[in-house]
């Protein structure tokens, strides 16, 4: 099952940012997105498909708003880094 979210905005604030109102549902989307796998809500996978980009266009986004493409706490790491050697 699909579900809608809305966000009012006015034309001022697209022109404002620059922006036609598809690029701003374009951006607002890739910017939800990102937070959401920061904080660790989404996968790089359900990410982009949320935003509507592949898994490695979406993960070469991030750093342009500052957002870590490798989102493993640092424990995480850690045992990854474990895993490696031992292998």
């Amino acid at each position: 099952m699909q579900q809608t979210l809305t966000i009012e905005y006015g034309d001022d604030l697209l022109a404002g940012l620059g922006l036609s109102p598809a690029e701003f549902n374009e951006e607002a989307k890739f910017l939800l997105a990102a937070k959401l796998y920061e904080l660790g809500r989404f996968t790089a996978g359900q990410a982009a498909r949320f935003c509507g980009k592949s898994r490695i266009e979406f993960l070469l986004s991030l750093p342009r708003i500052g957002v870590p493409a490798c989102n493993l706490r640092e424990e995480d790491a850690q045992v990854e880094l474990e895993f490696g050697r031992n292998e």
